[in-house]
């Protein structure tokens, strides 16, 4: 049977990935989604797995003439990268960057106190780290997730996304053990355009839910 081409929501989006990691070895796994919107997707992978659930935390440095269209990301850890290509087209000038990189990397100290009362990255040597979106367009906020999570040495590496257009998915897969991908469009048009509820989610929802996963993990039989 053909999958819908669209999703209702995030929740069925991340319903319909989980059953694609059952096929997937996941020793000691856990499941790290990127905030906002990946989080509710990765609530539904972490309730039906069985998985703890975190965040992963990252921000994309956006274009001058369009946030929404990322030339580089920040990571919690530290990490940066920035499309070369887009600074040799003058798409944005190297003080652009430095003060995208300040101010991005403040708001990504605020999340981790927000979202996890202030501590790092918990360990993951050798766990499986699953990391969650509810898409992307370019790879680069994924990329930073991916380069983040790898510092902290888990045994192994998989990225789990609902949706991403086929040159993402060719620079994404090298990076991982295992790439998931639900619907690779070309054109992308937007991952919106992709669900029919793309609503976006706020602070106190994302908490909700972390604290939800935790409570349902420990009542789990």
């Amino acid at each position: 049977m053909n999958e819908p081409q669209r999703f209702r929501d995030r929740a069925e989006a991340g319903q319909r990935l989980a059953e694609r990691l059952r096929e997937l070895p996941i020793e000691r796994g856990i499941v790290l989604a990127l905030p906002r919107g990946g989080v509710l997707v990765g609530y539904e992978i972490a309730r039906i797995l069985q998985l703890p659930l975190d965040v992963i935390l990252t921000r994309k440095i956006g274009a001058p003439f369009n946030p929404e269209y990322a030339i580089g990301v920040v990571a919690e850890n530290g990490f940066v990268s920035v499309n070369r290509q887009e600074l040799e087209l003058g798409i944005a000038t190297p003080d652009y960057i430095a003060r995208a990189v300040r101010e991005l990397s403040a708001e990504l100290m605020r999340r981790r106190q927000r979202y996890r009362g202030g501590r790092p990255l918990p360990d993951l040597t050798g766990r499986t780290a699953i990391i969650v979106d509810d898409g992307v367009a370019t790879g680069f906020t994924m990329l930073g997730a991916i380069a983040a999570v790898k510092e902290q040495h888990p045994a192994r590496l998989i990225a789990a996304l609902p949706v991403a257009p086929p040159q993402a998915v060719e620079q994404l897969a090298p990076q991982v053990d295992d790439l998931v991908v639900l619907l690779t469009p070309d054109p992308l048009d937007g991952v919106g355009a992709w669900y029919e509820d793309f609503r976006q989610l706020d602070d106190d929802e994302v908490v909700a839910l972390l604290q939800r996963a935790q409570q349902e993990l420990a009542q789990a039989p």
